[in-house]
């Protein structure tokens, strides 16, 4: 079995540089990094490293817990998160709870995914909760209680704040997100505008509704929440049904905000189904900016989220603190707090003039 001397010689580095790649305990240029890493492999070296991890009670590994790693937001976001942890020779546990589809037993799986990864001393967790926020609280209690059990496990939480209780979090503003979308709605000059929406337990789900409801209540519009907002689960066909329902009710609508771009696209099928020109008759736009949204017809507008930042942001303030617990440094009291802004991007589903943009590059 070889050495780290053995490692240090082959890589033409000190035993220093190889310790510190190794333990992730001091910054080594990428070059060095690979050089050493490349060595270790080449030596057999994966043995020594996983006796060491046992030994040290570091595992080399984080989780992801995603509410729907099948929609095409999260692999925006998992991709960042797994290409730095890349770099740092750290394996990625994703775990789905599928929160999007099945509200009824998420946090019971979303604690069980807790409960697994902490139990293989996973070294950090990056996690996207759905859990009720009146029950936020003593979850996260429940959560934290289990982290310390065996060791200290670092939390990031993605698009919910949970700072105040002492969670790293990277956040979208939602609630400004929505009032943007509607205000473009409204410039273009709508005035019966309706809301397909998310599972409505969702936080964020409740911020783009009190979002859209601002924006309405701002130019003095009325909003009947019966009849003008409609539920989906973030799907495409959800979005196709609840715009469905919007229509039996509200024949005059002359705008839709909707809470994701595939509900939004879900929504157009239906449309173009029934011959209702958009943006002549209904004009539409989505949330998020994803890929699809550029490629359909007419392409969708939307509110664009910058889904591999946060990705990148979250899993650099988690290595942060992995770092830091790996020199014997306990996490410090100073939680980060990061909400990211979000931008309007105008298209042909509610300005029929406006230039075509693909994007193609993320297919």
């Amino acid at each position: 079995m070889a050495s780290i001397k053995e490692v240090a010689r082959a890589a033409g580095v000190s035993i220093s540089t190889v310790s510190h790649v190794l333990n992730d305990t001091k910054y080594v240029s990428d070059e060095l990094r690979d050089k050493v890493m490349s060595a270790a492999r080449s030596l057999d070296y994966e043995a020594n490293i996983v006796a060491r991890n046992m030994k040290s009670g570091f595992s080399q590994s984080i989780g992801i817990i995603t509410s729907d790693i099948c929609g095409v937001f999260y692999p925006y976001v998992v991709k960042e998160v797994c290409l730095i942890a890349r770099e740092r020779d750290f394996n990625v546990a994703i775990f789905d709870v599928n929160s999007s589809y099945d509200h009824s037993n998420s946090q019971k799986k979303e604690k069980e995914c807790f409960k697994r990864l902490i139990a293989s001393l996973t070294d950090g967790i990056i996690f996207v909760s759905s859990v009720k926020e009146e029950e936020v609280g003593s979850f996260l209690d429940d959560i934290r209680a289990m982290s310390f059990k065996k060791k200290e496990v670092p939390l990031v939480s993605l698009e919910r704040d949970f700072s105040r209780f002492g969670i790293d979090s990277v956040y979208v503003d939602n609630i400004s997100g929505a009032e943007t979308a509607v205000n473009h709605l409204l410039e273009c000059g709508c005035s019966r505008i309706g809301h397909i929406t998310g599972p409505i337990e969702m936080q964020i789900v409740q911020d783009r509704i009190r979002g859209y409801l601002n924006a309405m209540e701002k130019t003095n519009l009325k909003v009947d929440a019966e009849t003008m907002i409609a539920g989906g689960n973030y799907s495409h066909q959800s979005g196709y049904v609840a715009m469905e329902r919007l229509m039996e009710k509200n024949g005059d609508l002359d705008g839709v905000f909707v809470a994701n771009d595939q509900m939004a696209i879900g929504a157009m099928k239906y449309l173009k189904e029934r011959e209702i020109g958009i943006p002549e008759k209904i004009k539409i736009i989505g949330y998020d900016d994803v890929f699809v949204s550029s490629v359909v017809e007419p392409q969708l507008s939307t509110i664009h989220v910058r889904k591999h930042y946060m990705g990148k942001r979250a899993a650099e303030i988690l290595f942060q603190r992995i770092g830091g617990l790996k020199k014997k440094k306990p996490l410090a009291n100073e939680t980060v707090k990061e909400k990211l802004e979000t931008r309007l991007v105008v298209r042909k589903s509610t300005v029929p003039e406006r230039a075509s943009d693909w994007t193609l590059s993320e297919w």
